[in-house]
């Protein structure tokens, strides 16, 4: 096929010399003809109207005058010979069109066939030498089944989250302990300040109670004295009028009264000292939260800088993580290892069937099951098959194409004086070379 391009040459040439075509240019490659064919075609098409006008412009001439005109017109004339260079111009290029279409399925076609002889030296193979290859792929095929594997897990981490564990992996343990120790100061923080904030409420309601009773005995005191003085009163007043001595009575609520009054007085100075005593302790608790205030503020400020700064809510989702992380990358070291050994196996199962003269024996490292299950490889061989003969259903179709277009061909040029045999002898040498002879 490499010599159709200087058949269809010489064609061209040929039809040159018998005035189909018009020679601008020596044609090398089949673009350039199809190129110089339609150029042929667009001349053709001129030199018709050129002549339908002369035509309309003779026949309006004698109208007008009356007169038949002594000149005939060249028009048709013209016109037949330009119909015919283009209906050949036509079929030239059906006929390059289809033989290089035909050289590209005859390519495929010794490829597919070339499979199916590699399929057939397979299937003829020693039991042994067999078994050696069945044992390469087997391990090709499990290597690949990993690899897959790998390849559609899905991510525990995101790239992200991965680029920064890898930029900060010597750092990370470290940071992670920083972390979760805030995050324990920081809780042991938080309690102490519950605590001491219970304890100052608890002083205030203490001191609260101890006012509320130093209260009610001013005010029972003070209703003593009252009752006091008036029963002093009506003793005297009593005692004034019936003549009766009031001595015991006086001593007597004089002692009950003065019993009363002292303890109430010893119970509001005891209150006394309690206020005091709860209004210190108050400032006392208020003095150490403001101090726990101030280290949780700084520890939870640690935290949230921390949590903001490497994505995360805690140090135990830092730590997830980072265990995670470290699983990526013994994943990755994995598939790394993975790969070397799959390179290996491809390389040595080339190897083993580049023995036997394979026509391509790197397609079987991606047909790995096929040398492992038979059925595997009927279907492969079914599929080869099939492609084959849809090939050469096509191949015969472009070879009748050609044969068409040979035939209008002659029946273009059979008629000119001296050019049939020529042509005829140029397009037998195509359809030799195309194999259509």
């Amino acid at each position: 096929m490499a010599e159709l391009p200087e058949a269809t040459e010489r064609i061209q040439e040929k039809w040159v010399k018998m005035g189909l075509f018009r020679r601008k240019k020596k044609p090398k490659y089949v673009e350039e003809i199809l190129e110089f064919g339609e150029e042929i075609d667009l001349r053709s098409r001129r030199r018709e109207n050129k002549a339908k006008k002369s035509q309309k412009a003779m026949l309006a001439q004698e109208a007008g005058q009356g007169q038949p005109g002594s000149q005939q017109p060249q028009g048709p004339a013209q016109q037949q010979g330009g119909q015919k260079k283009s209906l050949a111009t036509e079929y030239c290029e059906q006929i390059m069109a289809a033989a290089k279409n035909l050289e590209e399925t005859k390519r495929e076609y010794k490829v597919v066939t070339d499979y199916l002889t590699d399929i057939q030296k397979i299937e003829n193979l020693p039991e042994s030498e067999m078994k050696k290859i069945q044992d390469t792929a087997q391990n090709v095929l499990n290597l690949n089944d990993a690899r897959d594997a790998y390849l559609n897990k899905s991510k525990t981490i995101s790239d992200a989250q991965f680029a920064q564990m890898e930029q900060l992996e010597d750092e990370m343990p470290e940071i992670i302990r920083r972390l979760q120790g805030n995050e324990s100061y920081q809780t042991t923080v938080k309690r102490d300040m519950q605590y001491l904030e219970g304890e100052r409420e608890e002083w205030r309601y203490y001191q609260e109670s101890v006012v509320n009773e130093e209260n009610i005995l001013r005010k029972s005191l003070y209703a003593l004295l009252s009752v006091y003085v008036l029963a002093v009163l009506m003793a005297v007043i009593l005692g004034m009028a019936m003549k009766f001595d009031i001595m015991m009575p006086f001593v007597a609520a004089t002692l009950v009264t003065g019993a009363a009054g002292g303890i109430m007085v010893l119970r509001l100075q005891n209150d006394s000292v309690e206020i005091k005593k709860s209004q210190a302790n108050i400032n006392r608790a208020i003095v150490l939260l403001n101090k726990v205030k101030f280290k949780y503020v700084n520890v939870t400020n640690a935290v949230d800088y921390a949590c903001e700064k490497y994505h995360v809510k805690n140090g135990y989702e830092l730590s997830y993580i980072w265990d995670q992380y470290l699983e990526a990358v013994k994943e990755r070291e994995k598939y790394q290892r993975t790969n070397d050994e799959l390179d290996y196996f491809n390389d040595k199962l080339i190897r083993q069937l580049k023995k036997y003269q394979f026509y391509d024996a790197r397609i079987w490292i991606h047909q790995a099951k096929a040398l492992l299950d038979k059925k595997e490889m009927v279907e492969v061989k079914h599929e080869l098959l099939v492609r084959r003969k849809k090939l050469r259903d096509g191949m015969e179709d472009q070879a009748e194409t050609i044969r068409g277009a040979r035939k209008e061909i002659e029946s273009l040029v059979k008629n000119r004086p001296g050019g049939y045999e020529d042509v005829k002898e140029l397009l037998d040498a195509v359809d030799n070379m195309c194999g259509i002879g």
